[in-house]
C-alpha cells in the first residue's frame, strides 16, 4: 500500500492489519488539520514498523513531527498540543516504553476532564505483545497498568478491519485512547475493508464465532488462537462461542454477560500475565453479574507470571496455544 490509501468508496484489495491502521490515520489526518503524528522515526523512516510511511511527503513536518527518544516528552507535548484543540497520534516505538510516560499518562491526561473540564483527545499507539522472539524489553503486553486509571480508555483489535475503524473512532474519542497493535498480526492478518468512512464504536465486543457448548472471552492476537481451538473443538463435537472484546476500557459488560449465559461455561484468554491481568476482572464481572448461568469454574489460560523469555523454544512455552486452550475446554467441559 504505497502513498496515499485508496479513495474513499472505491473497491478495496485486501488490507494487512498494518496498513488498516495507517490508512485510518491517514484518512484522519486528510480529513482534520488538528490531528498530527509524533514519535521517534515516524518522520523520513516512517516508523519501526512503517506505520507512518509516506506521511512526512504528504502532510509536512508539522504534522508529522520526529521526537528525541523520550516517551515522556512524547506523551507531555501531546497532552499540552491536545489541550490547546489539536489531536495528537503519539506512536510508543515499542509499547514496553510507555512505562516511561506513566506518570504523564494517568496522573494528568486521564484525570485532566475530571480536575479542570478540559479533555484531552489524543491516541498512543504502539506495538504490543510477543511471538516474534523480541524479549522481555520488546513484547509487553501493557493493558493491565493502565486498567485501574479512570479516565482512560483502550483498545486492542484483532482483524484489520477492526484496526481501521477502532484507530479512526479513538482519533475523534475526546479522552485519550491507548491503542495497542499486536506487532504479530501486522502483516499475518489481511482483510478487505468496507468502503467508505467505517467507524467501529469504542466499547462495543464482537461476537466472532456463536455457539452453546462453552464460551472463550478473549481479545488481540489470542482471538485468533482462540478461533483455532473452537475449530477444533468442533471436531469433538463442542460448540464454542468467541467473543472478541476490542475495547478493553471500558468493556462491553452486555455482550460478555450474554456470551456467559449462553453457554455457563467460560475460559478467558490472554497474552499477558496472569496475576492482575484483564482475566481477573472479567471473573469479578461474570462473579458478580452473572453467578446464576455458571455451570463450573471460570478458567483463565494464560501465561505464567515471568518475563517474555527471548528463546524461540521458551517463548513457545510461555504463550498460550489452541492446544493449552483446549485442554481448558475439555477440563471444564467435564466438570
Amino acid at each position: 500500500m504505497e502513498g496515499v490509501p485508496a479513495t474513499v468508496g472505491a473497491p478495496l484489495p485486501e488490507t494487512t492489519y498494518l496498513d488498516a491502521i495507517r490508512k485510518g490515520i491517514w484518512e484522519e489526518m486528510e480529513a482534520d488539520e488538528s490531528v498530527f503524528v509524533l514519535g521517534e522515526d515516524v518522520g523520513a523512516y516512517g516508523g519501526a514498523f512503517k506505520v507512518t510511511r509516506g506521511m512526512l511527503d504528504r502532510f509536512g513536518p508539522d504534522r508529522v513531527l520526529d521526537t528525541p527518544i523520550s516517551e515522556a516528552a512524547i506523551v507531555g507535548a501531546a497532552i499540552g498540543a491536545a489541550m490547546m484543540g489539536m489531536r495528537p497520534v503519539a506512536e510508543m516505538q515499542f509499547i514496553d516504553f510507555i512505562a516511561c510516560a506513566f506518570n504523564m499518562i494517568t496522573n494528568f491526561a486521564a484525570s485532566s476532564r475530571y480536575r479542570t473540564g478540559i479533555g484531552v483527545p489524543m491516541v498512543i499507539r504502539g506495538p504490543a505483545g510477543g511471538g516474534v522472539h523480541a524479549g522481555p524489553f520488546h513484547s509487553g503486553n501493557v493493558e493491565a497498568f493502565f486498567l485501574n486509571t479512570p479516565g482512560l480508555k483502550m483498545v486492542q483489535p484483532s482483524t484489520a478491519r477492526d484496526a481501521h475503524g477502532l484507530i479512526k473512532a479513538a482519533i475523534r474519542d475526546p479522552d485519550p485512547v491507548l491503542f495497542f497493535e499486536h506487532k504479530l498480526l501486522y502483516r499475518h492478518i489481511k482483510e478487505e475493508l468496507t468502503p467508505g468512512d467505517e467507524i467501529i464504536p469504542l466499547g462495543k465486543a464482537a461476537l466472532r464465532r456463536q455457539g452453546d457448548d462453552l464460551t472463550i472471552i478473549s481479545y488481540g492476537a489470542m482471538v485468533h488462537t482462540a478461533l483455532k481451538a473452537a475449530s477444533e473443538l468442533e471436531n469433538d463435537g463442542v460448540s464454542t462461542t468467541v467473543l472478541d472484546l476490542r475495547t478493553l476500557l471500558p468493556l462491553d459488560n452486555e455482550a460478555i454477560l450474554a456470551a456467559v449465559a449462553r453457554t455457563g461455561k467460560v475460559i478467558l484468554l490472554h497474552e499477558a500475565t496472569r496475576t492482575g491481568g484483564l482475566g481477573g476482572e472479567l471473573a469479578a464481572i461474570i462473579a458478580e453479574e452473572a453467578f446464576e448461568y455458571l455451570d463450573g469454574p471460570i478458567l483463565r489460560v494464560t501465561p505464567p507470571d515471568t518475563p517474555v523469555p527471548y528463546s524461540q523454544p521458551l517463548e513457545d512455552a510461555f504463550l498460550p496455544n489452541a492446544g493449552t486452550v483446549t485442554a481448558a475446554a475439555r477440563k471444564l467441559l467435564d466438570y
